[in-house]
């Protein structure tokens, strides 16, 4: 339990019941299901945007779901969450330093003209051209918003980061390109990760570990090798050979269009 993070203990909310796992620090750990299985659920209380009605969450020694306003108000900078739309994510209305620049003024660590210039600095950090500052996210594309979404997530330098179906829109090339900037944010920063997705073929090229969920319940959890060579819950076995018959298919139409 020291070693990890994070653990989670019996919760209960709507389409989460009995769920415990734990995050190894510095990991990529995915939590895969289905629609409705309850991984945006689960993934909100780990950022302490909704509450367990029972249950646990430890935080780096400390139990946070019960955390004060003023306790919370100090960990959410260590605990940041990058979402599928990033289009909804960002304000429409700001530009791309101002939406990096935000949780950083927000917290009081910058002011004035550093803000502008630490914003440029994550756009750069993130592959992003510090000229288009001045930009909003309708001017970006798809891969490009995500990329800002991400810069606004380091912002705070948070220890741990929760991606919900953070590259599930964009097309292989800009997944690609995306997760290659992930793995390296990681490296240079130590970051942990959940990854929330329901591709497992995705997860089984990045996850250092591997949780699955159905109906709202983890049914197997272990590191990602073992998960995929020997998968002992049902739905498991469910979900890696609706992967193998897609990429199947995807040979046998390709064959075809030759």
């Amino acid at each position: 339990m020291q070693r990890a993070p994070f653990s989670y203990k019996s919760f209960v909310i709507d389409a989460l019941v009995d769920v415990e796992f734990d995050i190894a620090p510095a990991s990529l750990t995915a939590l895969v299901g289905e629609s409705g299985s309850g991984k945006s659920t689960l993934a909100r209380c780990l950022a302490m945007l909704e509450k367990a009605d029972r249950g646990e969450i430890w935080f780096e020694g400390k139990e946070v779901s019960r955390s004060s306003d003023r306790e919370l108000k100090a960990l959410r900078p260590k605990i940041q969450m990058v979402f599928q739309d990033s289009a909804g994510a960002l304000n429409p209305g700001f530009t791309a330093a101002q939406i990096i620049a935000e949780p950083l003024e927000v917290q009081r660590r910058e002011s004035g003209a550093r803000l502008h210039s630490r914003a440029c600095e994550l756009m750069e950090e993130v592959g992003l051209s510090p000229n288009w500052a001045d930009r909003r996210p309708l001017e970006f594309s798809g891969g490009q918003r995500q990329r800002l979404a991400i810069a606004r997530a380091i912002a705070l330098k948070p220890a741990f980061l929760i991606l919900d179906e953070s590259v599930s829109g964009l097309d292989l090339s800009t997944q690609a390109q995306i997760l290659n900037l992930l793995l390296d944010l990681q490296k240079a920063h130590s970051l942990t990760y959940l990854l929330i997705s329901h591709d497992l073929g995705l997860v089984g090229q990045i996850a250092d570990f591997v949780a699955v969920m159905q109906q709202g319940k983890i049914v197997e959890q272990g590191p990602r090798r073992e998960v995929f060579a020997n998968p002992r819950h049902h739905h498991t076995r469910e979900l890696l050979a609706s992967v193998r018959l897609l990429r199947s298919n995807f040979r046998t139409a390709q064959a075809g269009g030759r």
